[in-house]
């Protein structure tokens, strides 16, 4: 398995950067751009989040047609019914609705992520940065279906394939009994992998003002405990065991055939 490499401070002259610093020596338009976003950061906050809220309601709402047209029509064939019955079919035809959106959705969300240019890569830097954009974005994304509907389809072969969708390389055989995953696109899971209920993997963390995006990556046959987190920059060797509760810290490499202390 390959050790993750990314820049190491996220600068284009690869030197460390103050992360502090209101000013950007980039150069060019992406140097006016980061300059803005670190002098006003309520301000860049509000800009991020309009465009990304528009995503949201464009996929949100074309996941939502097929379920509304539905509900549409359970409108009208229930239009002379008795009211006990019709509210009963009324409110089954609602939540109906709602699972055709999120079985939609699933679909609707990787196709805005393919469709935006902008990939998410490895970096270390500010958080007020134009390498944390598309991570941004693409976590954004990642989060419309993790607290609106992925619930509803985990574990199924359904969670896996939206992972797939969104760019985690996941191998066959594996099982994933959460949906607190982050970064998917830098996730990369090898076959026979257990992930237990309610586990965090993640391929981000914050230290000492910098933003770490880095990949992790899960060797075949790991066994992932309930409640286990992963950070970024961690990699699982093949047939590891994380136990229940157990934190991997960033940069961890774990051996292959790693059992946790008891």
């Amino acid at each position: 398995m390959s050790q993750a490499t990314f820049t190491e401070f996220g600068h284009p002259n690869n030197e460390p950067e103050d992360v502090l610093s209101q000013i950007s020596d980039r150069p060019g338009i992406a140097g006016i751009i980061e300059t803005f976003l670190r002098r006003f950061r309520i301000i860049s906050y509000i800009l991020a989040l309009i465009p990304l809220y528009i995503i949201a309601i464009i996929a949100m709402g074309i996941s939502a047609t097929p379920g509304v047209y539905f509900f549409s029509w359970v409108l009208k064939i229930s239009a002379g019914w008795t009211e006990l019955y019709r509210l009963m079919f009324l409110s089954i035809g609602f939540v109906t609705a709602y699972f055709i959106y999120g079985f939609t959705l699933i679909f609707v969300i990787p196709l805005f992520n393919w469709l935006i240019p902008l990939r998410v890569k490895p970096f270390r830097g500010s958080f007020f940065s134009i390498q944390s954009i598309p991570w941004y974005i693409h976590n954004g994304l990642t989060y419309i279906v993790r607290y609106t509907f992925l619930e509803f389809i985990t574990p199924t072969p359904l969670n896996i394939l939206f992972f797939r969708l969104m760019g985690m390389k996941i191998g066959k055989g594996v099982h994933i009994n959460t949906s607190n995953i982050s970064d998917p696109a830098l996730i990369e899971i090898g076959d026979y992998v257990t992930i237990g209920g309610s586990a965090h993997i993640l391929a981000h963390y914050g230290q000492k003002g910098y933003l770490i995006v880095s990949h992790v990556m899960i060797g075949a046959g790991a066994n992932i405990g309930l409640k286990a987190t992963i950070m970024g920059d961690s990699v699982i060797g093949e047939n590891a065991v994380i136990a229940p509760h157990e934190v991997i810290l960033p940069k961890s490499r774990l051996e292959a055939n790693r059992k946790p202390e008891q």
